[in-house]
């Protein structure tokens, strides 16, 4: 299969006028302006005296493993003949900052809330979860384990 080649565009909007002169000149805010697509404004990580009203480079990874977790669960469910009527994911990430400042994520856990059409298979709808961290992009892309806490609700 062939290579798929992805970009972005990331703008540091953080100069206050003397760049990076010393630590404390600058702000750490950029957008990423994919052209095309909406502006989406960013900052780092609060704990780090970012902006916490803006996303930053953690939120975003969490986001992208829950979207990708998300589709795959849609698609697979839809084979299976179980109707998704609605989809909800509250991931929670472990990180931990080391020596010097440098952090990493340790593990996540996807939290999905699906909701499905009565008379669906409850076993597969599980099943499936278990089986998205095979195809995911973004799963198979990290180096950290991600688990899964998927919840139901049967739609009347």
């Amino acid at each position: 299969m062939p290579n798929h080649d992805y970009t972005t565009r990331i703008l540091w909007t953080g100069n206050r006028g003397e760049g990076t002169a010393h630590y404390k000149a600058y702000d750490r805010t950029w957008d990423i302006a994919v052209p095309g697509k909406p502006v989406v404004q960013c900052s780092n990580d609060p704990l780090l005296g970012g902006d916490p009203a803006k996303m930053n480079p953690e939120d975003l990874l969490l986001s992208a493993l829950s979207a990708c977790h998300m589709l795959w669960y849609l698609h697979y469910a839809s084979d299976a003949g179980i109707v998704v009527t609605e989809y909800a994911d509250n991931p929670v990430g472990v990180g931990e900052v080391g020596r010097g400042g440098a952090g990493r994520f340790l593990r996540v856990t996807l939290r999905p809330h699906v909701v499905v059409r009565a008379g669906a298979d409850m076993k597969m709808a599980e099943a499936i979860h278990h089986r998205i961290h095979e195809v995911c992009f973004i799963a198979r892309s990290v180096n950290f384990p991600v688990g899964y806490a998927p919840t139901f609700d049967v739609a009347g």
